[in-house]
């Protein structure tokens, strides 16, 4: 299993891939990408082939609705992807409107493994 990580803070992404390691996930390789525009250059990179994209919100550059959407709009082999948004927004516009974009998920930071089990597990090998 290979999960994309996309968010502009190297401490997070690293929070992320550790959390998702407590999680008990069975992860073999974890990408990750400084913000939307990074994210989409490694998926449509030689080496781009996920499983899993956790995203952040609020990135430079390219946000992570806009990059849900520009994932979405991709190629077959990148717009079935699961996404989860990894963020700080809980509003309940701003999750209905990564929901539109084609998010399959949220977790709200800061977040346990626990979280990350009970929101992933379905997307999980």
């Amino acid at each position: 299993m290979r999960v994309l990580i996309v968010d502009d803070s190297s401490v997070m992404r690293k929070i992320v891939a550790r959390g998702l390691r407590q999680a008990d996930f069975q992860i073999d390789e974890i990408l990750e990408a400084g913000n939307g525009q990074e994210g989409l250059d490694v998926l449509n990179g030689p080496n781009g082939k996920v499983d899993l994209i956790l995203s952040d919100w609020n990135m430079p550059i390219m946000d992570g609705l806009t990059f849900i959407k520009n994932v979405r709009g991709g190629s077959p082999d990148i717009n079935k992807i699961p996404i989860a948004m990894v963020t700080t927004e809980g509003g309940e516009s701003k999750v209905e409107a990564a929901d539109a974009a084609g998010a399959n998920g949220h977790i709200k930071k800061p977040f346990t493994p626990d979280m990350l089990k009970e929101v992933l597990g379905k997307f999980m090998k």
